[in-house]
């Protein structure tokens, strides 16, 4: 089975009969770990001609995108990636024709078109803005895949109503299609396209057979011919294999080509690690305390379980669980430790916190106060927030996979079940069915088998910020019993104040709103809900107002008197 994806490429440009060639063309083809978790990236853009200095935006769009779409991180999705880096572009080329001679004729300033095809595993995805054209061929005929974003004001006259550099906002198309072998994806400018029919550009295509750069160079020859005028551009993409979609066995040993850990007992030295003792042990995993013999530091070291050897999905877990750790980055997530060391077996190896879990301090200390619960969720959300930026989900958010340690500091832990966007695009099944967490604090969408977003680490945190506050659970065990969205619909939130009444209403009001069964009902952003626990929301205060004699006495008593008098004078002015 073919496990990369390979292509035949060919590429042209010409200036035609203009003096300046203002259309740049780019491919990029990594030779690393990149062409499977980024992709190929094949992109093109077409200056304006009103614009002595749209070639320069033309070259800084399609060098600028090649060179930071492999610059975002591996966990990203493809969208994600492209969409942000192509934002910062046109923020930066509508910058330079503010800053500079034309900012009042943005015709004449830092604008192109752009369009870009990214092909990674089996997909094809496409960001198109302007005019220019992204065409699929498959046998003999040439199908468009993009709209031309021109409005034709007469026969002759147009222009375009969205290019890079023309606004602070880009609105951008985004399309995915599924690419097979044998698949001919074909990317042209105008001086192409409007001087050769569909079915000539397909004909050149098919009679230069294997010569793409024959095919490119005879495109724009033809349209010379044909009476072009404008610079003219064409790159053809041939799909020589594609790798299957991997399933999560493929994926793991893709990971991990490791053997499984010996059974490890205290004395024994794994890979420069010493074994201290025992820390905790499931039927996933044990974790071991144990010391690094080169800088003498105490590291947590977590070992699948032997039961898990004939267990795919266990197994894809506990691997997902080494790759993220291995990419984030906050005081509030454990850190991998030494993730450069070369491992003899399959282990995870991460900074030891000492302290204890928050299950055990919730036990500890049974209904705590409402500013401390406030912090720890901060803390934990900080934690989140990690996650997030990297397109990830945690999806396992329990008290028992978050520490505190001596000093108060909160650490999120145990990272196998997280979502992570930019992998899951390699994997066989979109979702799995079944919620991948710890089933009483898992969002109820995740049952229904819907793809958790990050509202569902919200929706977790809610719930462990309602059991610190009250020792109950929202929706008691109803959720994981869900089964269709009917049973959804008929959940019922349980306020906190039922079982704790010096909480204050708005705090139960923004645990509502966060543990709403529906993910768009929730916050938009984790930092409004810790606002809201802070103090009331604008809902609130709109609600709850008091009346105007509460907070204006001295108004409102000036006011009646002034009224009081008014009708007496006015009794006096029609008596008879």
């Amino acid at each position: 089975m073919t496990t990369q994806l390979s292509v035949t490429t060919g590429q042209h440009s010409d200036k035609g009969r203009k003096p300046v060639n203002q259309d740049f063309h780019g491919l990029m083809i990594p030779d690393n770990h990149q062409l499977r978790s980024k992709g190929i990236a094949v992109a093109i853009a077409d200056g304006i001609s009103s614009s002595n200095v749209s070639q320069i935006a033309s070259e800084s769009a399609v060098a600028g995108f090649l060179s930071d779409y492999y610059s975002t991180p591996d966990s990203w999705s493809v969208k994600q990636s492209a969409q942000r880096v192509l934002r910062a572009s046109n923020a930066w080329l509508h910058a330079q024709t503010r800053q500079s001679q034309y900012r009042y004729d943005q015709d004449r300033g830092y604008v192109c078109t752009f369009s870009v095809l990214i092909l990674k595993s089996a997909t094809a995805h496409l960001f198109h803005v302007g005019d220019a054209r992204i065409y699929r061929m498959q046998g003999n005929a040439l199908e468009q895949l993009t709209t031309d974003h021109r409005v034709w004001l007469s026969r002759d006259d147009s222009c375009l109503n969205r290019a890079m550099g023309l606004s602070q906002q880009l609105d951008i198309d985004y399309l995915t299609v599924p690419v097979w072998p044998g698949d001919t994806f074909v990317l042209v400018t105008d001086g192409v396209y409007e001087h050769l029919m569909a079915r000539d550009m397909a004909s050149i295509i098919q009679d230069s057979g294997d010569d793409l750069d024959a095919a490119a160079r005879q495109l724009i020859a033809s349209a010379l011919a044909a009476g072009s005028d404008d610079n003219l551009s064409a790159q053809i993409v041939r799909i020589d294999s594609v790798p299957a979609r991997k399933s999560n066995e493929e994926v793991i040993r893709d990971a991990h080509q490791l053997p499984f850990a010996p059974e490890l007992v205290p004395g024994q030295r794994l890979d420069g690690y010493r074994i201290l003792r025992p820390i905790h042990a499931s039927s996933r995993s044990h974790v071991y305390l144990a010391v690094d013999e080169a800088s003498n530091r105490q590291i947590a070291l977590k070992v699948p379980a032997m039961e898990l050897q004939q267990d795919p999905q266990a197994l894809a877990q506990f691997s997902t669980e080494h790759w993220v750790a291995q990419r984030l980055d906050s005081p509030h997530v454990v850190p991998s430790f030494a993730p450069e060391r070369q491992h003899s077996c399959l282990y995870l190896a991460t900074e030891y916190v000492p302290g204890i879990s928050l299950k055990q301090w919730l036990l500890d200390n049974p209904g705590p106060d409402l500013e401390t619960v406030r912090q720890l969720a901060e803390q934990i959300a900080r934690g989140l927030r990690a996650f997030h930026r990297l397109e990830m989900v945690h999806q396992d958010l329990k008290p028992e996979n978050i520490l505190i340690d001596r000093q108060g500091t909160v650490v999120l832990i145990d990272f196998g079940a997280t979502r992570i966007a930019g992998l899951q695009e390699l994997r066989e099944h979109d979702e799995p069915s079944w919620p991948r967490g710890a089933a009483l604090f898992s969002a109820p969408e995740t049952f229904l088998g819907e793809p958790a977003g990050w509202q569902a680490d919200q929706f977790s945190l809610a719930v462990i910020i309602y059991q610190l506050l009250t020792g109950q659970l929202p929706y008691g065990t109803r959720i994981p019993g869900l089964r269709n969205r009917s049973q959804l619909r008929r959940l019922n939130y349980q306020p906190a104040r039922l079982h704790r009444d010096d909480l204050p209403g708005w705090v139960d009001l923004a645990l509502a709103r966060a543990l709403h069964p529906e993910p768009h009902k929730r916050y938009p952003a984790l930092s409004e809900f810790l606002f809201d626990l802070r103090q009331p929301g604008h809902n609130w205060q709109q609600q709850h107002r008091p009346p105007l004699i509460e907070r204006h006495p001295v108004g409102f008593w000036q006011g009646l008197s002034a009224l009081l008098l008014l009708a007496l004078m006015l009794s006096f002015a029609y008596r008879p």
